[in-house]
């Protein structure tokens, strides 16, 4: 199967095209107000109408409440949905969208237990443990750390970039890949040039 895309914390136009042209198979958008990669709703709408068709849009959120969820979707018009804070399965599962939980690898998790409290999540997205910063770190993780055996589909983040992707993709076997700082040329900004030679290393394993 081969591994699929997504380029994350999109914050302009010219950048969703960018990923959707070098073959991307997803876009993020970042709905986190302390990100230097956070969007308004009315930028985000702006880009999914830009995209064409088939590149799925993904909003992440990080402790919203419920109602600054209702008031994205009633403007954005997201396929997925990404917590990366301390929401548990039911608060995840309530607004009619799939979505992935993403996790900060600490050293010792039970990565396989953690997954399970999501039982609904679409996939677990593993990122690198940060203090303070809930993703977006650029750091990697010991891929080691990530279990072999798994029931849940794996995206794979954390520092990732077109130097690093193949190693990771070959230690990991991820469902998907995601990727935000290591294809920009400054923060909120990304490179197109770094996204296609992202594109393309994934899409050569």
């Amino acid at each position: 199967m081969p591994v699929r895309i997504k380029i994350c914390g999109i914050t302009r136009v010219e950048d969703a095209l960018a990923a959707a042209e070098a073959g991307a198979d997803a876009i993020g958008l970042v709905f986190y107000a302390p990100s230097p990669r956070a969007v308004s709703p009315t930028q985000a709408a702006a880009i999914v109408q830009a995209l064409p068709p088939f590149v799925t849009t993904v909003g992440l959120f990080v402790d919203a409440t419920v109602d600054e969820v209702n008031a994205v979707l009633a403007e954005v018009p997201l396929d997925l949905l990404q917590f990366h804070g301390d929401e548990p399965d039911d608060y995840c599962r309530q607004f009619q969208r799939p979505y992935l939980k993403a996790l900060r690898v600490r050293p010792g998790d039970d990565l396989n237990q953690l997954a399970r409290q999501w039982p609904a999540a679409a996939g677990i997205l593993l990122d690198s443990y940060k203090a303070g910063v809930p993703g977006g770190t650029g750091e990697t993780f010991d891929w080691s750390a990530i279990p072999a055996e798994r029931d849940w589909k794996l995206v794979l983040a954390g520092g990732l970039d077109a130097a690093n992707v193949v190693a990771g993709i070959t230690a990991t076997l991820p469902w998907a890949v995601d990727v935000s700082g290591g294809v920009e040329a400054a923060k909120g900004i990304k490179d197109s040039d770094k996204i296609q030679a992202f594109v393309h290393e994934v899409k050569c394993v």
